[in-house]
């Protein structure tokens, strides 16, 4: 999708520097993408608590040698 928005100079000349990406669309759609992650993560966190585990599940039995 194509928009036009204001963006702070100097905040994305940093997030550049930092990320070591080459464009200013680059820059807008990793923070999009983290965005979005980090929300996921919360509402994983939210289910702390509400999710019961059977006793007798053997973890191991299912790992690759």
């Amino acid at each position: 999708m194509r928009t036009n928005i204001m963006i702070d100079d100097k905040l994305l000349s940093e997030a550049l520097h930092y990320t070591n990406l080459k464009t200013k669309k680059d820059v807008v759609n990793l923070a999009l993408q983290e965005l979005v992650e980090n929300h996921k993560k919360k509402s994983l966190l939210e289910l702390k608590g509400s999710i019961s585990f059977s006793k007798d599940y053997d973890y191991k039995q299912h790992r690759d040698n």
